[in-house]
Protein backbone atom coordinates (compact mmCIF):
# COMPACT_ATOMS: atom_id res chain seq x y z
CA UNK A 1 0.00 0.00 0.00
CA UNK A 2 1.93 3.14 -1.39
CA UNK A 3 0.10 6.57 -0.99
CA UNK A 4 0.64 8.47 -4.54
CA UNK A 5 -1.28 11.68 -3.84
CA UNK A 6 -4.27 13.14 -2.27
CA UNK A 7 -7.06 15.47 -2.80
CA UNK A 8 -6.40 18.88 -3.52
CA UNK A 9 -9.12 20.34 -5.29
CA UNK A 10 -10.13 22.82 -2.05
CA UNK A 11 -6.59 24.22 -1.99
CA UNK A 12 -6.57 27.76 -1.37
CA UNK A 13 -3.01 28.77 -1.31
CA UNK A 14 0.06 27.76 -3.04
CA UNK A 15 1.91 25.46 -0.85
CA UNK A 16 5.39 27.44 -0.98
CA UNK A 17 6.36 26.57 2.65
CA UNK A 18 5.60 22.43 1.69
CA UNK A 19 8.02 23.21 -1.74
CA UNK A 20 10.76 25.21 0.31
CA UNK A 21 10.60 22.66 2.86
CA UNK A 22 11.55 19.88 0.03
CA UNK A 23 13.67 21.73 -1.68
CA UNK A 24 16.10 22.16 1.70
CA UNK A 25 15.88 19.05 2.57
CA UNK A 26 17.09 17.72 -1.15
CA UNK A 27 19.77 20.32 -1.05
CA UNK A 28 20.74 19.62 2.81
CA UNK A 29 21.41 15.95 1.58
CA UNK A 30 23.35 16.68 -1.10
CA UNK A 31 25.56 18.89 1.10
CA UNK A 32 25.25 15.88 3.33
CA UNK A 33 26.42 13.25 0.92
CA UNK A 34 29.61 16.02 0.14
CA UNK A 35 30.71 16.08 3.76
CA UNK A 36 30.37 12.21 4.11
CA UNK A 37 30.79 10.90 7.83
CA UNK A 38 33.12 14.14 9.56
CA UNK A 39 29.78 16.38 8.25
CA UNK A 40 26.79 13.56 9.52
CA UNK A 41 28.93 13.74 13.04
CA UNK A 42 28.90 17.26 13.33
CA UNK A 43 25.28 18.29 12.73
CA UNK A 44 23.38 15.57 13.41
CA UNK A 45 21.72 15.16 16.85
CA UNK A 46 23.61 12.86 19.22
CA UNK A 47 21.67 12.15 22.43
CA UNK A 48 24.59 12.33 24.83
CA UNK A 49 26.41 14.91 23.63
CA UNK A 50 23.35 17.38 23.18
CA UNK A 51 22.60 16.08 27.29
CA UNK A 52 26.65 16.66 28.27
CA UNK A 53 26.46 20.50 26.23
CA UNK A 54 23.30 21.31 25.21
CA UNK A 55 24.10 25.12 24.40
CA UNK A 56 27.44 24.04 21.91
CA UNK A 57 24.95 21.70 20.28
CA UNK A 58 21.81 23.12 20.53
CA UNK A 59 21.96 24.14 16.63
CA UNK A 60 21.81 20.16 16.03
CA UNK A 61 17.81 20.15 16.85
CA UNK A 62 17.24 22.20 13.90
CA UNK A 63 19.92 20.85 11.31
CA UNK A 64 19.32 16.96 12.29
CA UNK A 65 15.67 17.48 10.98
CA UNK A 66 16.66 18.35 7.54
CA UNK A 67 19.03 15.30 7.31
CA UNK A 68 18.93 11.48 6.18
CA UNK A 69 20.34 8.17 6.49
CA UNK A 70 19.99 7.41 2.29
CA UNK A 71 17.96 8.09 -0.90
CA UNK A 72 15.18 5.74 0.21
CA UNK A 73 14.87 7.80 3.22
CA UNK A 74 14.76 10.94 1.81
CA UNK A 75 12.57 9.92 -0.96
CA UNK A 76 9.96 8.44 1.49
CA UNK A 77 9.94 11.80 3.48
CA UNK A 78 9.68 14.40 0.98
CA UNK A 79 6.73 12.39 -0.65
CA UNK A 80 4.78 12.11 2.57
CA UNK A 81 5.51 15.71 2.93
CA UNK A 82 4.38 16.28 -0.88
CA UNK A 83 1.03 14.72 -0.30
CA UNK A 84 0.23 15.43 2.98
CA UNK A 85 2.12 19.29 3.68
CA UNK A 86 -0.01 21.48 1.32
CA UNK A 87 -2.97 20.56 2.30
CA UNK A 88 -2.02 21.33 6.13
CA UNK A 89 -0.33 24.25 5.32
CA UNK A 90 -3.35 25.51 3.18
CA UNK A 91 -5.46 25.43 6.48
CA UNK A 92 -2.60 27.13 8.63
CA UNK A 93 -1.42 29.49 6.61
CA UNK A 94 2.40 29.92 5.62
CA UNK A 95 3.63 31.23 8.84
CA UNK A 96 1.71 29.03 11.23
CA UNK A 97 2.80 25.84 9.04
CA UNK A 98 5.95 26.51 9.35
CA UNK A 99 6.17 27.35 13.27
CA UNK A 100 4.12 23.97 13.65
CA UNK A 101 6.94 22.12 11.40
CA UNK A 102 9.25 23.06 13.56
CA UNK A 103 7.91 22.69 16.70
CA UNK A 104 6.70 18.99 15.60
CA UNK A 105 10.53 17.83 14.91
CA UNK A 106 11.69 19.59 18.16
CA UNK A 107 9.41 17.49 19.81
CA UNK A 108 9.76 14.32 18.05
CA UNK A 109 13.75 14.81 19.00
CA UNK A 110 13.24 15.10 22.55
CA UNK A 111 10.63 12.16 22.40
CA UNK A 112 13.87 9.91 20.75
CA UNK A 113 15.71 11.29 23.64
CA UNK A 114 13.57 10.23 26.29
CA UNK A 115 14.47 6.66 25.39
CA UNK A 116 17.86 7.29 24.51
CA UNK A 117 19.64 9.56 26.78
CA UNK A 118 23.06 7.47 26.52
CA UNK A 119 23.07 7.14 22.52
CA UNK A 120 26.01 8.25 20.89
CA UNK A 121 24.23 7.15 17.73
CA UNK A 122 23.73 10.36 15.51
CA UNK A 123 19.97 11.24 15.09
CA UNK A 124 18.70 12.54 11.62
CA UNK A 125 15.85 13.08 9.34
CA UNK A 126 12.19 14.75 8.74
CA UNK A 127 10.48 11.69 9.68
CA UNK A 128 9.61 13.08 13.20
CA UNK A 129 8.32 16.95 11.77
CA UNK A 130 6.30 15.04 9.03
CA UNK A 131 5.02 12.46 11.44
CA UNK A 132 2.97 15.51 12.94
CA UNK A 133 1.89 16.70 9.70
CA UNK A 134 0.39 13.41 9.70
CA UNK A 135 -1.41 13.88 12.76
CA UNK A 136 -2.64 17.71 12.08
CA UNK A 137 -3.86 16.01 8.77
CA UNK A 138 -6.34 13.54 10.19
CA UNK A 139 -7.95 16.03 12.44
CA UNK A 140 -7.99 18.82 9.34
CA UNK A 141 -9.37 16.29 7.32
CA UNK A 142 -11.03 13.18 8.77
CA UNK A 143 -13.08 12.53 5.71
CA UNK A 144 -10.00 13.04 3.28
CA UNK A 145 -9.03 10.53 0.45
CA UNK A 146 -6.06 8.92 -0.41
CA UNK A 147 -4.55 7.96 -4.06
CA UNK A 148 -2.93 4.40 -2.68
CA UNK A 149 -0.96 2.50 -5.66
CA UNK A 150 -1.92 -1.29 -4.52
CA UNK A 151 -0.29 -4.17 -6.94
CA UNK A 152 -1.24 -2.81 -10.76
CA UNK A 153 -3.91 -0.20 -10.02
CA UNK A 154 -4.42 2.91 -8.22
CA UNK A 155 -7.48 2.84 -5.32
CA UNK A 156 -8.77 5.53 -3.38
CA UNK A 157 -8.78 4.99 0.40
CA UNK A 158 -9.65 6.51 3.29
CA UNK A 159 -6.99 8.64 4.93
CA UNK A 160 -7.71 7.53 8.42
CA UNK A 161 -7.03 4.52 7.23
CA UNK A 162 -3.68 4.65 5.23
CA UNK A 163 -2.25 7.33 8.32
CA UNK A 164 -3.92 5.15 10.94
CA UNK A 165 -1.98 1.76 9.63
CA UNK A 166 1.37 4.11 9.49
CA UNK A 167 0.81 5.40 13.37
CA UNK A 168 -0.13 1.52 14.50
CA UNK A 169 3.25 0.13 12.94
CA UNK A 170 5.00 3.04 14.22
CA UNK A 171 3.26 1.98 17.96
CA UNK A 172 4.12 -1.34 17.56
CA UNK A 173 7.93 -1.02 16.60
CA UNK A 174 8.73 1.86 18.94
CA UNK A 175 7.23 -0.28 21.92
CA UNK A 176 9.92 -3.48 20.76
CA UNK A 177 12.23 -0.46 19.86
CA UNK A 178 12.47 0.52 23.67
CA UNK A 179 14.02 -3.35 24.45
CA UNK A 180 17.06 -2.57 22.11
CA UNK A 181 19.78 -0.90 23.43
CA UNK A 182 20.15 2.86 23.33
CA UNK A 183 23.76 2.66 20.72
CA UNK A 184 21.48 0.52 18.14
CA UNK A 185 21.15 2.19 14.97
CA UNK A 186 17.93 1.92 12.86
CA UNK A 187 14.59 3.51 12.88
CA UNK A 188 13.76 6.28 15.56
CA UNK A 189 10.49 4.82 16.15
CA UNK A 190 9.85 7.22 19.07
CA UNK A 191 10.70 10.32 17.00
CA UNK A 192 8.09 9.24 14.63
CA UNK A 193 5.40 8.38 17.84
CA UNK A 194 6.48 11.87 19.62
CA UNK A 195 6.46 14.17 16.50
CA UNK A 196 2.46 12.49 15.55
CA UNK A 197 1.32 13.16 18.90
CA UNK A 198 2.50 16.86 18.66
CA UNK A 199 0.96 17.54 15.41
CA UNK A 200 -2.07 16.00 16.31
CA UNK A 201 -2.34 18.06 19.82
CA UNK A 202 -1.20 20.89 18.49
CA UNK A 203 -3.95 21.04 15.88
CA UNK A 204 -6.44 21.15 17.80
CA UNK A 205 -4.88 24.24 19.43
CA UNK A 206 -4.11 25.87 16.39
CA UNK A 207 -7.78 25.18 14.96
CA UNK A 208 -9.02 26.87 18.09
CA UNK A 209 -7.64 29.79 16.62
CA UNK A 210 -9.89 31.94 14.29
CA UNK A 211 -7.48 33.81 12.52
CA UNK A 212 -5.13 30.74 11.83
CA UNK A 213 -6.91 30.44 7.83
CA UNK A 214 -6.20 34.50 7.30
CA UNK A 215 -2.21 33.84 8.40
CA UNK A 216 -0.55 33.82 5.16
Amino acid sequence: MFPIGDDNSSRRIFPIVTYVLIALNVLFFFVELSGGEPFIVKWAFVPSRFLANPSGDFITLFTSMFMHGGWLHLAGNMLYLWIFGDNVEDRFGHVVFTIFYILCGLAATFAQLAFSVGSTVPNLGASGAIAGVLGAYLVLFPQGRVSVLMGRGIVPMPALVVIGLWIVLQFFSGIGSIAETADTGGVAYMAHIGGFIAGFLLTFILRGNRRMSAAR
